[in-house]
């Protein structure tokens, strides 16, 4: 899910935030990659054409494995270091908003299926094959065996992964907070919500869809904003996330409008808790006025027959009655995640043999091109060999010209 409407507000008002650029550009850079996201997007979406998973000659299902390494193989293609971070224990409340939207799409499903039995007769084939691609493709669910094939893969190629304690994401922002990696690549604007000093996004996209990786410096963004971290997240709760959902009523622009006003979102929600007694009030009186109203009209409408009041549509904002924002900002402000400096990245020469052992073709040739990559001895960046430092006051005052030295000697040559 992300953050709702975030990447646009952004883009409005903190536009010095984000930049774009050719994948190339990354050379020489080592990102850390949510391999959780990633798996299920391999999942659902790498098949045959006839819509059913790739498998293996003895039945197994191929299609993470596949999608992992010629993902993987492209960014070695272009000087990119992957290093793959997986889910560890989700946290109790991610648990409970995943009960909740399961139960929900498990009613829409349902409903979904009643329509279906009122199609015409002609119609019904096409609609229940399409049904039963979509129910297929929503009832992937990784396994551990899943993850267990794709950690040994790594391996095999080389590539160092992380089993987060919990989060992902927030053990990706750790490592690019400790200097581990220069980037977060997800495609979930939490990464950043996490506290990522830099998140890529787009970075994983397939090569046929040709779009151009997109940069988020956290650090921009908060300037832009004009807030801290903690009321970025404050206001990243209230656009709604995996932990929350949105407040009906508020979009991108009323929830930084009301964080700038208010400065927390503990305030934020009794002011609105307190715009909500008014409205109580306001309409418990007009309800007063109009039955006593009808009360003294009564015997002269006596005859007439009543009709139904207008529905009036619902309106305002409203806050869920289950929304535990204390919960959420502490798991985003305080993530249990494995300390980053304490981690050792190592990128090794793949296992070639054991690697492409009994594979197709193409994958052999995949593990040719992944040993050439990884054997060359890549150019370093030039940003790797120098350290820009601010300059002291004592350094400038020495690089000021003497106005009474030799500078000013020739200036009065010259004229």
């Amino acid at each position: 899910m992300g953050i709702k409407g975030l990447t646009s507000l952004l883009s409005d008002e903190a536009p010095a935030c984000i930049k774009q650029f050719d994948i190339k550009t990354l050379f020489g850079r080592k990102v850390a990659i949510d391999a959780s996201m990633s798996l299920y997007q391999f999942l659902i979406a790498v098949r045959q054409s006839d819509g059913q998973q790739m498998m293996s000659d003895t039945g197994e299902v191929t299609s993470h494995l596949l999608g992992f390494f010629y993902r993987t193989l492209r960014m070695i293609d272009y000087g990119i270091k992957p290093v793959y971070v997986f889910d560890g224990k989700p946290p109790d409340l991610k648990k409970e908003v995943v009960r909740v939207t399961a139960l929900i799409q498990l009613v829409k499903r349902f409903g979904k299926r009643e329509e279906a039995r009122e199609q015409e007769e002609e119609k019904k084939d096409i609609a229940d094959n399409q049904l039963l691609d979509q129910l297929a493709r929503r009832q992937v669910r990784p396994t551990r065996e899943h993850n267990a094939e794709v950690q040994r893969l790594l391996t095999l190629m080389g590539i160092p992964w992380v089993v987060a304690p919990s989060e992902a994401e927030a053990q990706c922002a750790e490592l690019a907070r400790a200097g581990k990696v220069f980037a977060a690549g997800s495609e979930d604007m939490d990464t950043l919500t996490f506290g990522t000093p830099i998140l890529l996004k787009n970075l994983t996209a397939s090569e046929q869809k040709k779009l151009p990786v997109t940069e988020i410096n956290l650090e921009k963004a908060l300037e832009g904003l004009n807030m801290p971290m903690e009321q970025f997240v404050d206001l990243c709760l209230l656009l709604g996330c995996d932990y929350l959902d949105p407040v009906r009523g508020v979009g991108p622009k009323k929830a930084l409008k009301l964080i700038q006003e208010f400065e927390s979102l503990d305030r934020v929600l009794e002011h609105l808790h307190h715009v909500e007694q008014e409205k109580e009030q306001k309409k418990k009186a007009t309800e007063t006025k109009e039955e006593s109203g009808k009360a003294e009209g009564a015997s002269d409408d006596s005859d007439k027959e009543a009709e139904p009041a207008p529905k009036k549509r619902a309106g305002g904002i409203h806050v869920p009655e289950f929304w535990p924002y204390e919960e959420a900002r502490e798991l985003f402000l305080h993530p249990q995640v494995n300390e980053g400096k304490s981690i050792e990245l190592k990128w090794e020469q793949p296992k070639t043999e054991e690697l492409g052992s009994g594979a197709e073709e193409r994958v052999r040739r995949g593990c040719e091109k992944l040993a050439k990559a990884v054997g060359q001895k890549q150019q370093g960046r030039l940003d790797g060999f120098f350290t820009v430092q601010p300059r002291s006051d004592d350094a400038q005052a020495k690089r000021k010209p003497d106005q009474s030295g030799k500078g000013a000697t020739k200036k009065a040559r010259r004229t």
